[in-house]
């Protein structure tokens, strides 16, 4: 999450520390999208008001239609794994936010995710992350979905992270995540399945935690 957070407030640091409020409304307004208000999206997050104003300006100067697509989010994103292969993770981490289905990323989806990733509850977190393996949205998770998303981490971290990876890597991954998370042996994960066998599990957990840091 490091990467996307930094991508998008990196150019804020050369702002003035504070502004009045009309004067951050009226930023707000410039945009092609105009985001909800900032006291509702400070009752919806953990973030604070002056937070938020910080990762607005930081998403307009990277987006500044205020809306981000698909293929700018790739290009943020695949900057910084410069030695692998990131479009494939990108596309999934994309759909993750894109909670409307609508082919956009919107401020809102941004802080949302964020707020959870960053300072949600264990729950909330491993819920987005099961989200995120749920690749077609019918609530669960499946071998292959798990193992399209392990290798798209891996192909993203490149040959200088793992020199001696096996071609096979993911799939041994996956199989030993499937052992131990899918209870009842009917070659599915569900979201209760998912959060019991992390919470059960540090392994899991810490290997979910592993591949937080390249969110």
């Amino acid at each position: 999450m490091g990467a996307v957070v930094g991508t998008l407030t990196m150019q804020t640091k050369q702002r003035r520390p504070s502004r009045d409020k009309v004067d951050d409304d009226l930023e707000m307004t410039m945009v092609c999208h105009r985001p909800e208000g900032l006291d509702q999206l400070e009752a919806q997050t953990n973030f604070s008001k002056r937070e938020l104003q910080v990762l607005y300006r930081g998403f307009k100067n990277e987006c500044p239609s205020g809306v981000v697509n698909e293929e700018t989010f790739k290009q943020i994103y695949s900057q910084f794994f410069p030695h692998g292969d990131a479009s494939t993770y990108a596309h999934y981490l994309f759909n993750a936010f894109d909670t409307a289905h609508n082919g956009s990323i919107k401020f809102e989806d941004f802080v949302t995710a964020l707020s959870i990733l960053l300072r949600g509850s264990v729950r909330e977190k491993l819920q987005w992350t099961f989200n995120l393996y749920d690749i077609n949205r019918d609530g669960y998770i499946n071998k292959e979905e798990m193992t399209d998303i392990v290798r798209a981490i891996y192909d993203m971290m490149g040959k200088y992270t793992y020199p001696v990876l096996k071609t096979d890597a993911p799939k041994q991954h996956v199989d030993a995540f499937f052992q131990k998370m899918d209870k009842n042996r009917d070659g599915v994960v569900t979201l209760d399945e998912f959060i019991l066998s992390c919470q059960e599990d540090e392994n899991i957990m810490k290997s979910l935690q592993l591949f937080e840091n390249v969110i």
